[in-house]
């Protein structure tokens, strides 16, 4: 990692719709540490509108922008199927790299990432924002003081009614360019945050998808997951498009040895084995502006961010094993980043 970058860190942004917006305002409120720069995208009314809005300078190539844009970092704000090489691009001219979910979507992508990454030094943080939340930040100090005791059980929820229709849907109507249907868009986030609240590695998956009402698209609109880590933590996984949960189902909950918690968007309540219940509430923040903040930091102090490219592969791995298992009717291992590395050819 490259702790020699000074403040503010140079940004340039791959990418200008959906997402991005949301970026843009999260860099704004930290321009002492961190920028954008330069903006890209192959579309020029749209970029060159952006930058003319930012004061950022203007591509249609996130290559010649790697390359001629006097930037420290790239923001990967991409479909997901172009993740991958915009990465590679990155890494292999030295730039930090800041990346939208999905990281990748295949184990063969995931090792040229993790190669790439490795080999250059650079630094890569999955842009995982939903651990910025208040509510993770302290379930996830609760479990690491040993509060709960040994972890057994979590579980996490993400499900809203989505209005998309076939005339809005764009890329994520499509397998090829969204990687499946909304497990792996959606779905990414409950799915990082199991992972990041058992605290170890996923290495199998049993799935149930699901079309309950976006019929339109080639992949699933619901998905519930079954979810084994490697220190022996049982995860299950609710998320969906097509509904809004019932009235009480929690965001995530964690019940160990010696107790459990539950959190809602801004609560949380935890309890201790033959001890007292603290309910905890707190004020809603933005995070991609945390997640953002958090990126520079990470950049300036040469520290690993939160989640990096091996946390991101673990978590399509994730989805990967729940896509086959749902086909197979199996339970399925989760690819190893081992195994994905060993897949190169020589």
């Amino acid at each position: 990692m490259n702790s020699q970058l000074n403040a503010p860190i140079r940004v340039g942004l791959i990418g200008t719709g959906g997402i991005a917006a949301a970026h843009i305002q999260g860099y704004r409120q930290h321009p002492d540490l961190i920028r954008v720069v330069a903006v890209s995208d192959t579309r020029e009314d749209v970029v060159l509108r952006l930058a003319a809005e930012t004061g950022t300078q203007a591509f249609t190539d996130f290559r010649g922008m790697i390359e001629n844009g006097q930037i420290d970092a790239v923001d990967i704000c991409l479909p997901h199927h172009l993740h991958a090489e915009a990465i590679i691009a990155a890494a292999e001219a030295g730039k930090h790299i800041l990346c939208e979910k999905p990281l990748c979507l295949t184990p063969e992508e995931a090792a040229r990432v993790s190669e790439a990454v490795s080999r250059s030094g650079v630094t890569l943080m999955s842009a995982h924002n939903q651990l910025f939340m208040p509510t993770v930040a302290k379930a996830k100090e609760i479990l690491d003081a040993g509060v709960l005791g040994q972890v057994y059980e979590v579980r996490t929820t993400d499900s809203f009614y989505n209005d998309f229709d076939p005339n809005n849907m764009g890329w994520r109507a499509k397998a090829a360019t969204s990687g499946g249907g909304e497990l792996i868009d959606t779905g990414y986030h409950p799915s990082y945050l199991l992972m990041y609240l058992a605290g170890s590695a996923p290495v199998g998956v049993a799935a149930m998808l699901s079309t309950h009402r976006l019929a339109f698209m080639e992949g699933e609109d619901s998905a519930q997951l079954l979810v084994r880590f490697e220190n022996g933590v049982v995860g299950q996984l609710v998320t969906s498009w097509a509904y809004t949960p019932a009235e009480g189902t929690e965001r995530f909950s964690v019940v160990g040895s010696e107790g459990s918690l539950t959190a809602t968007a801004n609560g949380l309540t935890y309890s201790v084995r033959n001890g007292e219940t603290k309910h905890l509430t707190f004020d809603e923040v933005d995070t991609f502006s945390a997640e953002i903040k958090h990126f520079a930091e990470a950049l300036l102090n040469g520290t690993k961010p939160i989640q990096d490219e091996t946390d991101g592969i673990n978590v399509l791995g994730i989805i990967l094993a729940a896509y086959a298992s749902a086909e197979k009717g199996t339970i399925e291992p989760v690819f190893s980043l081992a195994r994905a590395e060993s897949s190169l050819p020589v």
